[in-house]
């Protein structure tokens, strides 16, 4: 199977895309046309200016079809993760690693980070979703029943047997109703013991079609390369195949009649994946396969784990702040610091707005008040060049506002520090100083201009993976 790495972001020509996917042009157009059609690929128009730039902008985006030959469009990968279409595997990694071709570590990373990251979904993604069409994620599919299996082992229904003076629960009323009795001192006594075992069918239908399919799931993933990607152990459990079990609508039909009798919610689960991976029968080489593991809005995923690295504490109440002076008495205790941000008041209506501004994280730590703004940008700050690829100017005027909204919080409880800062992700090993982003008529006002740090995304995410938070003190602000 043809497995390669791509970047997200990057500008590739219809030429590369042929490369990549080892195919005509002619071949690449379908394939291409289904990547667009499911959102993971986007096409601009070609320019030096498009060339060179490391973020997508929704105004850019054209929606033309593809045509065979066409030199005038880039096309642009919007995904982090693992895309399986038609036999091709595309290994997307993150748009700010910008000097390796096979980041094999690094994605592996990344990975371990999404699968954490939307564990709190408990699903199983068997649909890929598009604004057009869906198709059987069977990529989705083949991860979580070895996941499943690691965790839980393999299928299996008990019965329970009844035993002679066997090592299980003693069932008295079956003792004494059905075995000899002994009579000593007017005291009965019991030569033989009715006990209950439980044991588990080996031969059970469905332990047998689970062994089956992940033996298969298996193969398949060694296949694409991608068991040392997720790093997960090959199985082989039976010699067993599909056939053995009947036909697609006699498994279908087994199945059925089991979930009708099984209320284990773990089992439920499994035996309606493994109905989906039946009724969808396919492997990852057809030609309709288009499987995803991953996300199209890394953005927001860099967000939450910077949230949660650096001890966000937007939603914690009040009342059980750590603030350098007790809470003053006209604070409502139950109330949480993303509340205290005023919402605009529409004179007319009598009545404020819904939405207000909302900052990504805020963090306090002793007398210290900082606002930091995690930004999934690949900013390039050069002495005495023009800045390209960094927060626009809407960033940084709402980075100055946050303080502006939490200036009587702050004043109030006596925070002798106050800090504004950007956090944004380096392939580097080292936390990066790269200095300040300012307007001086709002720095007039009093206001913190905006610190500029970049984070080595590694160390970020081993914090995340380990649950460790983040000595703020390294980020010398």
């Amino acid at each position: 199977m043809i497995s390669e790495f791509v970047r997200e972001q990057k500008r590739y020509t219809q030429k590369d895309l042929s490369r990549i996917l080892e195919c005509s042009e002619e071949k690449a157009i379908p394939l291409i046309r289904k990547l667009k059609e499911f959102g993971v690929l986007k096409a601009v128009r070609a320019s030096d200016t498009q060339r060179d730039m490391s973020d997508l902008l929704d105004e850019d985006i054209e929606v033309a079809d593809v045509e065979a030959g066409e030199d005038e469009y880039y096309y642009v990968f919007t995904f982090v993760g693992v895309i399986v279409v038609a036999g091709r595997v595309m290994k997307c990694y993150p748009k700010y690693l910008l000097h390796v071709d096979q980041p094999k570590e690094e994605l592996r990373q990344v990975l371990k980070v999404l699968e954490k990251y939307n564990t709190k979904e408990q699903i199983v993604r068997m649909f890929n979703d598009s604004s057009e069409s869906s198709a059987f994620n069977l990529l989705a599919v083949l991860l979580f029943l070895l996941q499943d299996y690691f965790e839980n082992g393999v299928y299996n229904n008990t019965e329970d047997i009844i035993e002679s003076n066997g090592s299980g629960e003693i069932l008295w009323d079956k003792t004494i109703n059905e075995t000899f009795t002994m009579l000593s001192n007017n005291r009965p006594y019991y030569t033989d013991l009715q006990t209950k075992k439980r044991v588990t069918d080996d031969f059970d239908y469905f332990k047998r079609l689970h062994e089956c399919i992940l033996t298969k799931a298996s193969e398949e993933l060694k296949d694409a390369e991608l068991l040392d990607l997720f790093e997960i152990t090959g199985v082989e459990l039976t010699d067993e195949v599909l056939d053995d079990f009947g036909k697609d609508e006699y498994i279908l039909y087994r199945i059925e009649k089991e979930l009708n009798t099984q209320f284990n919610t773990r089992k439920q689960l499994l035996l309606k994946t493994i109905y989906a991976y039946i009724a969808h029968s396919g492997n990852l080489y057809d030609t309709d396969c288009l499987s995803l593991f991953g996300t199209n809005s890394f953005n927001l995923v860099w967000e939450g784990i910077c949230a949660d690295i650096m001890d966000n504490q937007l939603d914690v109440r009040l009342g059980a702040l750590q603030l350098p002076i007790p809470l003053k008495p006209e604070y409502d205790r139950k109330q949480k610091l993303i509340d205290l941000i005023e919402k605009p008041l529409w004179s007319v209506t009598g009545k404020t707005a819904a939405d207000t501004l909302i900052p990504d994280l805020v963090s306090i730590a002793g007398n210290q008040f900082i606002i930091f703004d995690a930004k999934y940008y690949n900013a390039q700050l050069v002495p005495g060049i023009t800045p390209k690829g960094q927060p626009g100017i809407e960033s940084v005027t709402k980075q100055y506002l946050y303080q502006l909204a939490y200036q009587k919080f702050i004043t109030d409880h006596e925070f002798s520090v106050v800090k504004n800062c950007f956090l944004m992700p380096t392939e580097n090993k080292e936390i990066e100083d790269h200095g300040e982003a300012s307007m001086d008529m709002l720095s007039a006002l009093g206001l913190q201009n905006i610190k500029v740090r970049f984070l080595p995304a590694d160390m970020v995410y081993d914090h995340y993976l380990s649950g460790r938070k983040m000595d703020i003190s390294i980020l010398k602000l």
